[in-house]
């Protein structure tokens, strides 16, 4: 079976085709710049790499050349739109009325709307994403895999913020975290390192980030919440922040309430501490004799540190540590300072195989004396989400 994934954006469109029979990739691209000027598709095929310009007035008109694209004689992918035996969609929210992936319908649809309001900005374009697809392939089924889905069976006492309950039941405000597919392809991936079911902790450390601890496959904790601004220090996020420092920003500067979650979201964590940038590339780059590049580095560190030993003690104890996207997966430096000083936990990196990984691939990091195993595990949210999707269109 073909399936073609999708995570469609306010102006995007990214599109991977897999074959699950061996679970290889055939295709990935992505629709850039839609309803805008300069519109156009990347493909990456067959080792090349093509770039398409293409006028793009909305996602159907994205969907509809994609498979063009792909049907296309000269790139070799597909030979018939019969071929794709199902979609995957990748979809923020599913609140609580999805804790599983689930075949879309028009009940689906109708649930989408009502959940909006919790993620309004990818909402409406997750939904665009959809039915572009509907229109472009009629009949062909369409599975909604959600970004909050992994963390569903965090316990009431984990999820509840203190405030009052209405707060809860009839505003929905709760914790539901997100990364949910890249943290259940770590914690599957883990498993089948460890060769067994157990105690994880997982670091998705990229310009988004965030920490879930894992046991028998279910996530009790995770460092996002009611939103991805929550938790670690990010890209451009702030992470954790005293709710009264929003008022003081709004009193001084003069911002609107949805001006003040703009600068947290958009203009605050590493490119703001460090004032250079929210790549940690481009700030360890300079950070030598920059003493902002330095802060930004070590709270970022700091902070995922501090949130590892947090999980220990919700876990009473740890089997393996993963650490995985961009950041997690090829800086080793930022992982060797996140990692000392936790041997007092039974917690030791092996330096020389940490700055020696191999890119691409699960890693064993684990120092000697280590207590539990530490890895660099490669995510790969689009595959979890082609399994998702395959699992449920065979019991079709």
């Amino acid at each position: 079976m073909k399936i073609l994934v999708i995570n469609a954006g306010s102006s995007s469109l990214k599109y991977q085709l897999f074959d699950m029979a061996e679970e290889k990739l055939l295709a990935k691209g992505n629709c850039e710049k839609i309803g805008l000027e300069g519109s156009i598709i990347s493909l990456k095929a067959h080792g090349e790499q093509k770039i398409f310009d293409v006028v793009l007035k909305n996602h159907e008109d994205a969907m509809a050349n994609v498979l063009k694209i792909l049907l296309d004689k000269e790139n070799n992918i597909l030979s018939s739109l019969a071929e794709i035996g199902a979609v995957g969609h990748r979809v923020l929210h599913g609140g609580e009325i999805y804790t599983k992936s689930v075949l879309v319908d028009d009940e689906v649809m109708a649930n989408l709307e009502e959940l909006k309001p919790l993620g309004p900005l990818h909402m409406p374009a997750n939904m665009f994403g959809i039915k572009a697809c509907q229109e472009a392939m009629p009949g062909v089924p369409q599975v909604a895999v959600f970004d909050t889905e992994f963390h569903s069976t965090m316990p009431d006492y984990a999820y509840r913020y203190a405030i009052p309950k209405k707060a809860y039941t009839d505003w929905k405000i709760r914790k539901y975290g997100f990364h949910g597919t890249s943290h259940k392809f770590v914690a599957n991936e883990l498993e089948k390192l460890t060769g067994k079911k157990g105690k994880f902790i997982i670091c998705h450390v990229g310009n988004g980030a965030s920490v879930s601890a894992v046991v028998d496959g279910k996530s009790v904790e995770t460092s996002m919440g009611f939103t991805p601004l929550e938790g670690l220090v990010m890209g451009t996020r702030s992470g954790d922040i005293d709710p009264a420092v929003v008022e003081r920003i709004m009193q001084m500067s003069g911002k609107t309430v949805g001006e003040t979650l703009n600068y947290l979201n958009k203009e605050s964590g590493l490119l703001g501490v460090s004032g250079i940038s929210s790549d940690i590339r481009d700030i360890q780059k300079v950070a030598e004799g920059n003493e902002d590049a330095q802060l930004a580095i070590r709270m970022l560190c700091y902070r995922i540190k501090k949130y590892i030993g947090e999980y220990v003690a919700v876990l009473n104890g740890v089997d393996a540590i993963a650490f995985t996207a961009g950041t997690g997966e090829n800086r080793p430096e930022i992982r060797q300072e996140i990692l000392e000083g936790l041997d007092w936990l039974g917690i030791e990196v092996d330096k020389d195989r940490n700055f020696n990984f191999v890119r691409g691939e699960n890693y064993d990091i684990t120092g000697a004396n280590s207590r539990c195993k530490i890895y660099v595990v490669p995510t790969d949210e689009e595959l979890m989400i082609a399994r998702d999707t395959k699992e449920i269109v065979e019991k079709l």
